[in-house]
């Protein structure tokens, strides 16, 4: 052989490679199902992205024998583009196993699994996902793997801003405010965002307690006799008890420096903290995690001795000050118009506090049983509800009513009826028409579904419908539920799992400074990115204005692909939720 032809021949063979790994991969994209799998005898669908194919089978991984073989389901179109599909029905298999969705002509999907437990991973993983976003702590190798990292923001010396001043706290005076979780992608901490993530995880234990007494995450607390879930919810409690004024019982709306940290790790993140202006919703939101946390911490009394009753404390003056302050509205460039520095992180501002005093009136009531609370607590028309929501909170009571109802007042139980028939009615409205949709899933009904963090709305959907599944017992409600985790772990418009480390297609990039300045090339695990979002307000570069393909795996889009707590909160709940129920 003449050795000039060599190179020429190696080039053709990796060109013909790399040809033959693309046409793989568009094959197995044709194909969209949950990428990590179904439980036996669940539903379980994928979505072929061919309106000319007719049937399919599956194929065993390893063997590749045939041990399945169905019909596709008529052409289904989506609302969003001319995109048609049909839906691969295999709910009647349930043999365990690995496996693979093959359609003649079409392609074969990624393998997924049928096994009881499916999720336990995920599950485990998306709230291990926390502890990876604690300040005022280093995160050793031994619990954080490749992902460890150095003591960072220990917040004992943060300062008073001009704009939290009170008669007790002058402007720049020194607390001490440490521990929290990091909210997003930046490196402050917010109390309203905090506030639906804890009530949201909080609720969770309340509903699942066997299921989260067992679950065990690898965490330093792990062993000591409280479940590691609350473990981790603790690390947040504990720096939200610290954003109480306890002069007069008003709440800091945030813990910020000045602006954004650049993409550095957080130990590089040295600039001066603020505490920043007290307002109404962040003290509700307070007053009703605190209230919420007294009631579900009361049971490890020997473990946590006074906790219980300090929140309980806590939540009572919250709630005073805000009666005393109803319409204390944070507006960001208000303030800065008023006093120095500027800030300009997150704002999380809100123009409406009914919905948190809902809650914080809700979470204080079931507590505490103090009819005080209870005129508080108002019913919105049955076409006013709405999904949970950062700004958006009166759901959550609704869930803990319900989720209480038995040890009410009988003045409280006509009113808690009347949430029961809300929520079951909120439920068929979410699930009328799936049968007909282009992804066979609860998410995307319509363009208001791709929002801002529409991973969450998918979630806050499939937990509004486990509360379904929870008063009538209706197992349809449990299945439609699942419909969007399927949805979250690829069986969506854009073919990605948007939970990091889990499936074949993951976020590898998402907007979040540990992960994108690390240096390890996986970026944390069990975070979920935003998703889908065609407002694209980063001005990225997007492969799709499709509202439900408007996503971009790259750290510059924090519209799409930045994490954040109150996202993966409901994600946690839908897939333990499943976890817990489908082994019963």
């Amino acid at each position: 052989m003449h050795k000039r032809t060599l190179p020429l021949i190696l080039l053709i063979l990796t060109v013909n490679y790399g040809c033959t790994q693309n046409a793989k991969k568009t094959s197995e994209e044709n194909i969209r199902l949950n990428q990590i799998g179904y439980y036996p005898n669940a539903p379980k669908s994928a979505v072929v992205l061919d309106d000319n194919a007719t049937e399919f089978y599956i194929v065993a991984k390893g063997s590749g024998k045939e041990v399945y073989r169905g019909k596709l389901s008529e052409v289904r179109k989506s609302i969003f583009s001319d995109k048609k599909t049909r839906i691969a029905d295999f709910s009647s298999f349930t043999t365990p196993g690995t496996y693979a969705v093959v359609v003649p002509q079409t392609g074969e999907s990624y393998s997924f699994e049928i096994k009881q437990h499916v999720h336990d991973a995920v599950a485990k993983a998306s709230i291990k996902a926390f502890y990876f976003q604690r300040l005022s702590t280093a995160l050793p190798e031994q619990y954080a793997g490749k992902w460890h990292r150095a003591f960072s923001h220990p917040d004992n010396k943060v300062i008073v801003h001009a704009s939290a001043a009170s008669d007790t706290r002058a402007a720049g005076a020194i607390i001490s405010s440490p521990k929290g979780w990091l909210d997003a992608g930046d490196y402050n901490k917010y109390i309203v965002n905090s506030g639906i993530t804890m009530g949201t995880l909080l609720s969770a234990y309340e509903d699942f307690p066997v299921y989260f007494d067992a679950l065990a995450l690898s965490i330093p607390e792990s062993g000591n006799d409280i479940p590691d879930v609350l473990d981790e919810v603790l690390w947040n409690l504990r720096w939200m008890l610290t954003m109480q004024d306890p002069g007069d019982g008003g709440v800091y709306h945030k813990l910020t420096n000045e602006k954004f940290d650049g993409m550095i790790m957080p130990d590089k993140a040295t600039r001066p903290r603020y505490v920043i202006q007290k307002g109404t919703a962040a003290t509700l939101d307070f007053a009703a995690v605190t209230a919420q946390a007294a009631r579900v911490f009361k049971k490890f009394d020997k473990q946590l001795p006074g906790l219980s009753d300090s929140c309980l404390t806590a939540a009572a003056k919250a709630w005073q000050w805000a009666q005393k302050n109803p319409n204390i509205v944070y507006e960001q460039n208000a303030m800065n118009r008023a006093f120095d520095p500027d800030v300009t992180t997150g704002g999380y501002g809100d123009q409406n506090f009914s919905d948190e005093f809902a809650w914080a009136a809700s979470e204080l009531y079931t507590t505490t049983k103090d009819e005080q609370y209870f005129p508080s607590i108002n019913l919105l028309p049955e076409e006013a509800v709405q999904l949970p929501s950062w700004g958006q909170v009166h759901l959550l009571g609704y869930y803990t009513l319900i989720r209480f109802q038995s040890s009410l007042p009988t003045t409280a139980q006509q009113k808690v009826e009347a949430m029961k028939s809300s929520v079951v009615k909120f439920a068929d409205a979410l699930i009328n028409g799936v049968d007909t949709r282009a992804f066979n899933s609860v998410m995307g009904k319509s363009v208001k579904d791709y929002t801002w963090g529409s991973s969450s709305v998918a979630a806050n959907q499939g937990i509004e419908l486990i509360q379904a599944y929870k008063i009538t017992n209706d197992k349809k409600y449990l299945d439609y539920a699942l419909t969007n985790l399927d949805f979250l772990l690829g069986k969506n418009g854009t073919g990605y799992s948007f939970v990091t480390g889990h499936g074949d297609k993951t976020p590898m990039h998402p907007h979040h400074r540990p992960s994108i300045a690390d240096g390890v090339v996986d970026p944390i695990p069990g975070l979920i990115a935003g998703g889908p979002n065609p407002g694209m307000q980063d001005h990225c570069k997007y492969a799709s204005s499709v509202p439900d393909e408007a996503y971009t795996d790259d750290d510059c889009s924090y519209a799409s692909n930045e994490i954040a707590i109150n996202w993966n909160a409901p994600f946690s709940y839908l897939v333990c939720a499943q976890e817990a129920l489908q082994a019963k």
